[in-house]
């Protein structure tokens, strides 16, 4: 990274912190990532979408991340692109198991998707979206697969019998048990 860009960046963190005082700036490995309050994140992607030094009309992604032992344990993550201004910026919210977080729907329509996906696999509650329903899961399925508190056994699998032109539904059963992971053995000590 140039020390040009970097200078850049720096500006530009500034002009953000400058317009939104509840907000922290870092830069990593050259990219500008906002650490946002949780009820401020429609108010300043709203900005920064419709601000003409700004301009970040695309929503590339928004993901999750999950931190049990933390008091605020999802971390949703939003990636935005500035196409006038070849920009990236990533923008961060924390949130509690319990705490809803306000739908973007209205100023990236593409954040439906986004968020239905996270509404199943986390169970993030997103206020405001009309569509939150399962996305990649069962309808009937009980939990959010990819909550680190999620346990791997007793529910029932729904699968689809070709030959027999029916639905089956039967607890899960693992082909292997579990193993025990020692992470500080070298590999030649393996129990």
């Amino acid at each position: 990274m140039t020390q040009n860009l970097l200078n850049i960046l720096i500006l530009y963190r500034d002009y953000l912190k400058k317009l939104f005082p509840q907000t922290t700036g870092y830069i990593i490995n050259g990219e500008l990532i906002i650490k946002v309050p949780q009820n401020k994140i429609k108010k300043i992607l709203s900005f920064l979408k419709n601000h003409t030094q700004c301009q970040y009309k695309v929503l590339s992604d928004i993901c999750a991340l999950d931190y049990p032992w933390k008091k605020n344990r999802f971390e949703i993550v939003y990636n935005i692109l500035s196409i006038a201004y070849n920009s990236r910026l990533t923008l961060n919210i924390t949130v509690d198991e319990k705490t809803s977080v306000e739908s973007i729907t209205s100023v990236y329509s593409v954040a439906g998707w986004f968020e239905r996906e996270i509404w199943d696999m986390f169970g993030v509650y997103f206020k405001g979206n009309s569509d939150l329903r399962r996305i990649l899961t069962d309808y009937g399925f009980k939990g959010h697969p990819l909550r680190k508190d999620f346990p791997l056994t007793g529910f029932i699998e729904v699968r689809y019998i070709n030959n027999e032109k029916r639905i089956l539904a039967e607890e899960v059963s693992l082909a292997q048990d579990f193993r025990t992971f020692y992470f500080n053995n070298n590999w030649n000590k393996i129990s």
